[in-house]
């Protein structure tokens, strides 16, 4: 079978093709669209893309594999920067308490919250863990995800810790590509009940050293909000990791802001998550930073908030802004990043082609990768979807549904194409 692929018969082919940094102002609406296109791809990356008229006469063209997109959206794979998807199993108690108006901290005295999902994965073992997060993995390929962000953190206890970040490494590629985080500071553990100075101290001297010896995580991640990490905490924890040098990422200002937005600009930290309570004064200071503002809209809905991030001060201010799905058993059990894409749309008023950079190449860039994904241009890793639409728009007007029809992931086809769709033949 040829090693080649030709894409063609898309309507729209979205290449997002621009300046190799994270996109801002109007960048974001910059889709660099072809109409007719096609695309060639040889061992798993891109070789060619532009107009049908161009790329299918091309030698290159010639013997391939051909999908025909028969006039759909053609698009990069999104990428999830922002995940928990290794918990073990749903919050369903938590879920039927906030139905009977528990909030989130009243939920977390009551024994739920993030330490019920801790006294699970401790007990599970390493292969139980693992299926859980595969199936994730799979539910997020069929929505069209093709690299995804997975954080620790549900574990809070050295060895185990340690092995969630092995799993994932173990999941890299399986069928997506992971990108581990560890998020030790995620939570006081219930060993430290009462001192949570101490377990940073715990963190900075005996676990961030054993992860940084073993290159089990790119990026460290905190949590500093009421009820977690102070914003002296927080720095603590983000300097000593940068030290060892781990990429920073930061919870902030998801129900209060302690300044970890600030904090995550000032030290350069690549993200800064959340941002629903983000006090409006330091709109301007991301603005002017490195950090990517990493918005979740996906745990406003389901915690029945109305307090989204505010999405168009910070564009309008010039700050990148990216999106993600936060996927976790507590507060977003969301794996569909269209889905987020139409709450950006309807509920942080983003436009269409704003909310796909911001789920695409964006998501790239805070997780570093944006050189091999993130956007359709020659040289780049063939991940691409082709949807069930014939107009970009459409991902963000349909919401709950997944318009995927098929998801491509360097080269490879993830599933199988619906009977009667894509003739594969070789091209003449």
């Amino acid at each position: 079978m040829s090693s080649r692929l030709l894409i063609r018969g898309a309507r729209q082919l979205l290449t997002l093709r621009g300046a190799a940094r994270p996109r801002r102002g109007r960048e974001l609406s910059e889709l660099a669209i072809v109409e007719n296109g096609a695309m060639v791809v040889e061992n798993g990356r891109i070789a060619a893309v532009g107009s049908s008229s161009r790329v299918e006469n091309l030698s290159l063209a010639k013997g391939a594999l051909e999908l025909n997109a028969q006039g759909r959206v053609v698009m990069p794979g999104f990428i999830d920067c922002h995940t928990h998807l290794m918990y073990g199993a749903p919050r369903l108690e938590d879920f039927s308490m906030r139905l009977e108006g528990k909030d989130y901290e009243q939920i977390a005295r009551a024994g739920g919250g993030i330490l019920s999902t801790v006294k699970l994965v401790r007990a599970m073992t390493p292969q139980r863990l693992k299926v859980q997060a595969q199936r994730e993995l799979q539910r997020m390929a069929q929505c069209g995800t093709t690299s995804v962000e997975v954080k620790s953190g549900y574990a809070l206890e050295d060895h185990t810790e340690l092995r969630c970040l092995r799993i994932l490494q173990s999941l890299d590629g399986d069928p997506l590509d992971v990108c581990p985080t560890f998020l030790g500071a995620h939570a006081v553990p219930p060993e430290y009940e009462g001192r949570p100075d101490a377990w940073i101290d715990h963190l900075i001297e005996d676990v961030l050293p054993v992860v940084a010896a073993k290159n089990l995580a790119r990026f460290v991640d905190v949590y500093c909000d009421r009820n977690a990490f102070t914003l002296v905490q927080a720095r603590r924890y983000l300097e000593a990791a940068q030290k060892l040098g781990f990429g920073l990422r930061v919870h902030a200002a998801q129900f209060q802001d302690l300044g970890a937005a600030t904090l995550a600009a000032e030290m350069g930290a690549r993200s800064a998550d959340h941002l629903e309570h983000l006090n409006r004064a330091s709109i301007p200071l991301l603005a002017r930073s490195q950090t990517i503002a990493v918005l979740l809209p996906g745990s406003v809905l389901f915690l029945g908030s109305s307090k989204y991030a505010p999405a168009r001060a910070l564009i309008d201010a010039g700050a990148a802004v990216a999106l993600a799905t936060d996927y976790n058993p507590g507060t977003s059990p969301v794996w569909n990043m269209q889905m987020i894409l139409s709450l950006a749309c309807t509920q942080m008023r983003m436009t269409p082609a704003q909310a796909i950079t911001a789920a695409t190449v964006n998501g790239a860039h805070v997780l570093g990768i944006a050189g091999r994904t993130g956007t359709l241009e020659a040289g780049k890793q063939a991940d691409f979807l082709i949807l069930d639409a014939s107009d970009y728009r459409e991902i963000g007007y349909y919401f709950g549904a997944s318009l995927v029809a098929l998801t491509v992931k360097a080269g490879r086809i993830l599933g199988r194409p619906a009977e009667g769709d894509f003739h594969g033949k070789t091209s003449d």
